[in-house]
């Protein structure tokens, strides 16, 4: 087959729903299905010897746990939890198969579905390029166009930048929304509307010890912003509004809302 000749029809796709049934047809007519919130497709096992790490992530965007199969797939799911364009995940949300050469059932299995604020679904494959074979491309390439023909995004992702993926995983210690307080969230907005050095302006508030925890949750809110690839995060980071106040919304609104 021709990858560039992939149709949707081509294409089968099965997934378990979320009340546990398993679905099987063509990705031309189960597109529409919200795959944010099935089951995984399989299942996340932990034995001795085992050479990967599975685990559950509990994502603050879905409110529930998301599994992975790594920790480059945990690490790419701290990114999609951050990412505030991204309203819903789901880990191993199907099975795709389709007829390679000789008619032999080429199957493939994506990391994750993703939901978009604006509607739009995107596929993500975490692969780091040093540990990609030929048919582990062939697969990536009529994934792609399979999705393409959907009106879906794909993505084949590898390592993270260091810098920035240190930071974010540090900012997901604070994403919960217990770790938040009205009271402390606004008093920041109001120290960080002109921005400052992150130690100094949590000082300003309060005892930096209970002031932190909070910064750190604005910060992974975007309700205050900082350069996270400019360097680790320290005393001496910029710190700044985040998008509500760039954008000429009610930041002190923005910070309230952020316990959920």
């Amino acid at each position: 087959m021709d990858v560039r000749e992939v149709s949707a029809e081509d294409v089968e796709l099965e997934y378990v729903s979320a009340t546990g049934v398993r679905e099987r047809g063509s990705l031309g007519r189960l597109w529409p299905v919200r795959f944010e919130s099935v089951r995984p497709e399989r299942r996340f096992p932990a034995f001795r010897g085992q050479g990967n790490w599975c685990g559950w992530y509990w994502s603050a965007t879905c409110g529930g746990h998301v599994g992975y199969e790594s920790w480059l797939e945990r690490d790419r799911l701290m990114l999609l939890d951050f990412d505030p364009l991204v309203t819903g995940m789901a880990s191993q949300p199907f099975r795709l198969s389709w007829a390679g050469a000789g008619g032999k059932r080429v199957r493939h299995t994506p990391d994750f579905f993703v939901r978009r604020a604006d509607g739009t679904g995107l596929v993500v494959d975490v692969r780091p390029d040093e540990r990609i074979e030929p048919d582990d491309a062939t697969k990536f390439a009529v994934t792609a166009v399979a999705c393409r023909a959907v009106g879906w995004d794909f993505q084949r992702v590898g390592m993270p930048e260091a810098v920035q993926m240190a930071n974010v995983r540090w900012l997901a210690g604070y994403r919960h929304p217990r770790v938040h307080r009205s009271e402390v969230a606004a008093r920041l907005v109001e120290v960080f509307a002109d921005g400052g050095d992150l130690l100094a302006g949590a000082r300003r508030v309060g005892d930096q010890i209970a002031v932190l925890p909070v910064l750190f949750h604005l910060l992974w809110r975007r309700v205050l912003a900082v350069d996270l690839e400019a360097g680790l995060l320290s005393a001496h980071s910029r710190v700044r509004l985040g998008m509500a106040g760039e954008g000429g919304g009610d930041a002190v609104a923005s910070a309230a809302a952020a316990s959920g």
